[in-house]
């Protein structure tokens, strides 16, 4: 890939999203907002994800350009009232990254990974001071993150001012701790507690894999993944022994779901 090349794709684009927009362009395109485009933003990020998962070269490429897409129509969006455009964009994250890597850009030494993410946390927290943004660390964690995600970034921006569990046991016994909490809830039939300790149970097992150094987003897409595969085989083992998923009954239909299990191992 030449300068000249990607130099001649990003204008390229760029003049797209505003063809699409003008006068005698795209009157769908013409009637997008930022409230309208951010949901498209999402599904893409969403589909590249699951290109990812698929490892499919061909589908990455294809929906990293849908993604881009994206970043594209909402910049010319900004551009149109004068904030800023997309080399502002490209400027920005440009200088943030040379800003945030001074073991690469500048003379300060790591010695590994833990050192960089911590270098990271410091530079961020002086340039949020600077810009007289609210310095808790849990404020810039995005609302809009799947809850999931969002847990494990909240735990984890705690953690790296030392509050947190102190170790894989200790987390274990808080969630034997939320189990019973809620097992109590239960029988005592009380709904607003049970959806209480439900959130807590899942809250400790977030804390739970990130000792463990897994993203529980991650870990429950890989489970609903899982999922899907088990129940796609037992639908066609299902029509193939002559009865559908209708017409089985729900001991067959867990008979068959222990047999793929068991063939799995």
């Amino acid at each position: 890939m030449t300068k000249d090349r990607l130099s001649g794709a990003v204008a390229g684009l760029n003049d797209l999203v505003f063809r699409l927009r003008g006068p005698g362009g795209c009157p769908w395109d013409a009637a997008q907002t930022d409230d309208t485009a951010k949901m498209y933003l999402i599904e893409e990020a969403y589909e590249v994800l699951d290109a990812i998962d698929c490892k499919s070269p061909e589908d990455v490429c294809e929906e990293l350009g849908d993604l881009i897409f994206q970043i594209f129509f909402l910049s010319a969006l900004a551009k149109e009232r004068g904030e800023f455009d997309l080399a502002g964009v490209v400027e920005r994250i440009t200088e943030k990254m040379i800003r945030r890597h001074p073991h690469v850009f500048g003379d300060k030494t790591v010695t590994g990974p833990s050192d960089v993410s911590d270098n990271w946390d410091r530079i961020k927290r002086e340039e949020k001071k600077e810009n007289n943004s609210p310095l808790s660390r849990l404020k810039n964690v995005p609302a809009g993150l799947p809850a999931l995600l969002r847990a494990h970034r909240l735990s984890e921006r705690a953690a790296r001012v030392g509050f947190d569990w102190a170790g894989r046991e200790e987390i274990l016994e808080k969630v034997g701790e939320e189990f019973g909490e809620l097992t109590n809830a239960i029988k005592e039939n009380n709904e607003k507690k049970v959806r209480e300790e439900i959130g807590d149970l899942m809250f400790s097992l977030v804390n739970l894999a990130r000792h463990w150094g897994f993203n529980s987003e991650q870990l429950m897409m890989d489970a609903n993944q899982k999922f899907i595969g088990r129940f796609e085989r037992m639908e066609r083992e299902l029509k193939s022994s002559g009865s559908g998923m209708e017409e089985a009954g729900v001991e067959e239909m867990n008979r068959a779901w222990d047999r793929i299990k068991s063939s799995e191992k």
